[in-house]
């Protein structure tokens, strides 16, 4: 079954940029997206190109990934912050096709003490009711 979520992404070094009194907030690029994939076989936060250019994202580093498709190289981009069920953290982007809708990997939704549910889709973790409880580090 397909899981869609609203997610709210943020350029990192805009919001910093605001703290520090050298940008204004209405100039930090935003995003807000109705229909993002909710994807377990996903590891991060995955944007199409043209979403990474939109927040202005830059290119940090580049990974080996294993796709439906096989192996591929992927970019990750400098940090957004994002926003699932009122629930806010950060985390590197990777790029993928133009196209492809966007994908909440696994390590979003640990971040955050999300779940999927399979009636309901995505739920605060019913093991801890609406507290957010983060694993041991």
């Amino acid at each position: 079954m397909r899981h869609t979520a609203e997610i709210k992404l943020a350029n990192l070094e805009d919001l910093h940029a605001v703290r520090l009194g050298v940008k204004k907030s209405e100039d930090v690029r935003r995003l807000t997206v109705d229909d993002a994939l909710v994807d377990t076989g996903a590891t991060r936060l995955c944007l199409p190109t043209s979403l990474i250019e939109h927040l202005g994202l830059t290119p940090v580093d580049t990974r080996i990934a294993r796709t439906a498709t096989g192996i591929v190289e992927r970019t990750l981009y400098s940090e957004v912050e994002y926003t699932l069920l009122e629930r806010s953290s950060t985390i590197r982007v990777t790029n993928l096709p133009e196209g492809s809708p966007i994908l909440i990997g696994h390590m979003v939704l640990e971040e955050l003490d999300l779940c999927v549910d399979m009636r309901k889709g995505l739920i605060y973790n019913p093991a801890h009711g609406d507290d957010w409880i983060e694993e041991q580090l």
